[in-house]
């Protein structure tokens, strides 16, 4: 019988291999197994029992989250998830494979309120757009980055990730790999491609990535390539510049895309597709805040 530590690394394994998922969420499921583990304390498969995972929920409720004010909030109710999440995946893995463990199904996830959007007005957007000072280098990326993110409702990562040859300007679309090595088609707005074919006709490089680091940073090593964090540090900065209070990242341009979208009639599938969301639901909590009907509905039946 392999002990459990054993049968995580192949699960693990499994994951990124004959599932595609990325490093990021490998790595993730590990921490989250390996405190499940440590705290359960067993070693055997046979040993996980429906009374260890109850006692390890309560745990993770008892756990200090986010800071709110001068008071720490517990770990919110998603986060608990994410671990059980984990376990569950692990179990399932387990009794592909014929090996005797406690039930998946035995582990139900906690209810969490429907997640709220953090979204900008179109004001907003449009100064966040007109932001980046395009006398300069590293403007032009940065209007080609903020054009870029809600022409295609990229994530971050797939932004990121971009090369030179995977983006033909003289076309309106082009393929994006993203989640769970998934292909899907997105589109390129007659800004978008204006503002990306400025930004690379001025390029002196010869790096493959799209969109490249500028400044000290960038002579650390030899790959130029942007990385996530360096989008996030430029839209806080832009939204500042663009007098905008609420805070702004790479997902908040997402849902503005999104909203968008639905806003001018697009149909929630096709939103769904385009997003590269592999569950209509994840989508629908766009629908609330974009239901034009409902509006008019309330504004002519509801007495002032």
């Amino acid at each position: 019988m392999k002990d459990l530590h054993e049968l995580k690394r192949q699960f693990l394994e499994y994951l990124e291999i004959e599932r595609g998922r990325s490093v990021k969420t490998v790595e993730n499921y590990d921490r989250y197994l390996e405190r499940f583990f440590e705290f359960a304390k067993v070693k055997k498969t046979t040993d996980l029992t429906e009374e260890q995972v109850r006692e390890f929920r309560l745990f993770l409720n008892r756990q200090p989250g986010s800071k709110v004010g001068g008071r720490v909030e517990p770990m919110k109710r998603r986060t608990q998830n994410y671990y059980l999440i984990a376990v569950r995946a692990f179990l399932k893995f387990l009794r592909k494979r014929g090996i005797e463990a406690l039930s998946p199904e035995r582990i139900e996830l906690a209810k969490v309120p429907q997640r709220s959007l953090d979204l900008i007005s179109p004001r907003e957007l449009k100064r966040l757009m007109e932001a980046p000072d395009t006398k300069e280098l590293e403007g032009k990326r940065d209007k080609a980055i903020l054009e870029l993110l809600f022409s295609t409702g990229l994530r971050i990562s797939e932004l990121c990730a971009l090369s030179i040859d995977d983006v033909d300007l003289t076309r309106d679309e082009f393929s994006i790999r993203g989640k769970g090595d998934k292909i899907r088609v997105v589109f390129i707005s007659d800004s978008a491609r204006a503002a990306v074919k400025d930004y690379v006709m001025h390029r002196k490089d010869m790096d493959d990535a799209l969109f490249i680091r500028y400044g000290h940073k960038a002579k650390k090593g030899d790959d130029l390539r942007i990385h996530p964090r360096a989008v996030q540090r430029l839209l806080k900065k832009y939204a500042a510049q663009a007098g905008i209070t609420r805070k702004v990242t790479p997902h908040v341009i997402r849902h503005s895309f999104a909203t968008d979208l639905l806003s001018n009639g697009a149909d929630l599938r096709s939103v769904q597709a385009l997003l590269g969301h592999a569950n209509i639901g994840t989508t629908q909590v766009y629908t609330h805040v974009t239901d034009k009907h409902l509006r008019d509905v309330h504004k002519k039946y509801h007495s002032n």
